[in-house]
């Protein structure tokens, strides 16, 4: 449904709630009972006036923001975005995470950066709330080595953020540190609490991380023993593909997506292919 279409029903339903509130007393029971239900009826009434009010009020300032989100109009919306941000100054976490994400859409990683440098100086606290994001953007970039340093940096603050334990150990991956990797990967495959990391890890284990390692075998147990983790909770592919689809919709998730694909098909054979 469309944005503005959506605004007028919702209007229009707290309308007739309030409309229902102030005269339903008085068509059911008269003036006599109106006056004794007023008690109950005019805090009520007075509540939807204000909500409606509320609401009007959150649409009308951020009306263009969500029609430029309806219309997935990407550049326009990073522009909108540096206005608000550079121009006036308001590094807000979801006004980042949104610029953020557009740069995503139209692959402009420096960007990205940029946004990032700029937000230290001005909040770093958007920047620790959003580490997946602007790591990726060094993945995606092909700065390996500077996206793994950034996620251990950052691993040293939260040990138990198992996202950026495993874009860690991703990123030492992708420089071919597999020594570094397997320890990683080898306690997320058996310990964490996430199918996806759980999955995405024991696949890597599996292969290539075994064919460098010290004891292949014990590597592809690992593997095996973090497969076995995500089948039993999981059961199925529908059920893996549901969790996938689930957090589709996070850049950090979206930019692995053809491992993902991968490790389904690896977790539940031929069955679990797109």
């Amino acid at each position: 449904m469309k944005f503005k279409y959506l605004v007028i029903v919702f209007s229009i339903l707290i309308v007739i709630i309030i409309s229902i509130t102030a005269l339903f007393p008085l068509l059911v029971g008269g003036p006599d009972f109106a006056a004794t239900f007023r008690f109950f009826s005019l805090p009520l009434l007075i509540f939807m006036i204000l909500l409606l009010g509320i609401i009007g009020i959150v649409l009308l300032f951020n009306y263009r923001l969500l029609s430029l989100l309806e219309r997935e109009d990407w550049p326009a919306l990073a522009y909108y975005l540096e206005q608000k941000i550079y121009i006036k100054g308001r590094y807000y976490s979801r006004y980042v995470r949104l610029l953020a994400s557009s740069y995503f859409v139209i692959t402009d990683f420096q960007s990205v950066l940029k946004l990032e440098s700029k937000a230290q100086l001005n909040n770093p606290s958007v920047i620790k709330k959003n580490v997946l994001l602007f790591g990726a953007a060094r993945i995606l970039s092909k700065n390996h080595m500077e996206a793994a340093a950034f996620f251990n940096s950052y691993l040293q603050k939260d040990k138990n953020n198992q996202w950026v334990r495993w874009f860690y150990g991703f990123s030492q991956l992708l420089t071919g540190a597999f020594s570094v990797v397997e320890p990683e990967f080898s306690s997320l495959a058996v310990s964490s609490n996430s199918a996806l990391i759980t999955g995405l890890s024991a696949y890597f284990l599996n292969d290539p991380i075994a064919k460098y390692s010290s004891d292949p075998e014990k590597c592809r147990k690992i593997a095996d023993t973090g497969k076995e983790r995500v089948i039993k909770s999981h059961k199925n592919f529908a059920g893996w593909n549901k969790e996938v689809e689930r957090m589709s919709t996070n850049i950090h998730v979206a930019i692995i997506r053809k491992y993902i694909n991968e490790t389904g098909a690896w977790l539940f054979g031929s069955k679990g292919k797109f």
